[in-house]
Formats: structure tokens, sequence, C-alpha cells
């Protein structure tokens, strides 16, 4: 089974930045979109980032807008979120997402990683 692994996670001051990564364990995701999703404790899981397959279409959640950037490495298979001016409620576990092969936007995604824990201390 086609997983998404995830790294890059860790524990940052508020104010401080962190970078994930998204890499397939095998095939190529250059034509879906991409996205983040984060889930905090007691909470559902939310949307974050996405981007699709060729990089031109962009979407963010307004929590993370202008903090947060979301880009894809095509020869690298690999998707990123750089995370800046970190806050404490940006404490979650962080999801990578694949899926709407050749479309712009993704209302449902197929394959998911495993995630990765953000820990902000204030």
């Amino acid at each position: 089974q086609v997983q998404l692994v995830e790294s890059g996670g860790g524990l940052v001051q508020a104010g401080g930045s962190l970078r994930l990564s998204c890499a397939p364990s095998e095939r190529t995701f250059s034509n879906y979109v991409m996205g983040w999703f984060r889930q905090a404790p007691g909470k559902e899981r939310e949307f974050v980032a996405a981007i699709s397959g060729n990089g031109y279409t962009i979407y963010y959640a307004d929590s993370v807008k202008g903090r947060f950037t979301i880009s894809r490495d095509k020869f690298e298979n690999t998707m990123y979120l750089q995370m800046n001016s970190l806050k404490p409620e940006d404490t979650a576990v962080y999801y990578c997402a694949a899926g709407c092969r050749y479309r712009s936007s993704c209302p449902d995604y197929d394959y998911w990683g495993q995630g990765t824990q953000v820990t902000v201390s204030s």
C-alpha cells in the first residue's frame, strides 16, 4: 500500500519556525492535489493548506495565512510546509494527504500519511 511519509515535526518555542516534508514511499504524486491537515487533542482534523499538481493553485486556512507556506518539488517528489511565527495553538499532529489527480482542488483525499507531531511552547 502506498504511504505518504511526513517528517520535520518537533518542539519549538512560540515565534519559531519548522519545515515539514511529505514524500510518498513509492510512485509519484506529481499530478495530484496534495494537502496538509492537522488535528489537535480533543479537536477534529482541520484543513491547513493545499497545492495543485502543477503548483499554480494554492489554498490556505485563514488561521495560517501569512505564516505558513506550502510548496512542492516535482523532481524530489516532495511537498513542504514552511511554518513561521508559530503559536501554541498550532500544536497538533500534522498529516499530509494526496488525491484528485489532474484537478486543481480536492474535496476528498485518497492517500494519507501517519502524521508528525508539532508542539509549540509558550
